[in-house]
């Protein structure tokens, strides 16, 4: 979290949002989605 800047960044996948404020009221979709994303695409280089 970087408050003064609104920001949140996911470092594990190379992620940053500037909506920290609609973030810590919970709406954690794009979040979401984009850690769902990034999963699949890493299941799909394992061939799981």
């Amino acid at each position: 979290y970087n408050y003064p800047q609104g920001r949140v960044t996911d470092h594990r996948i190379n992620l940053t949002l500037h909506k920290l404020d609609a973030i810590m009221n919970g709406d954690m979709k794009d979040l979401i989605d984009s850690l769902m994303s990034f999963e699949q695409a890493e299941k799909l280089k394992q061939g799981i």
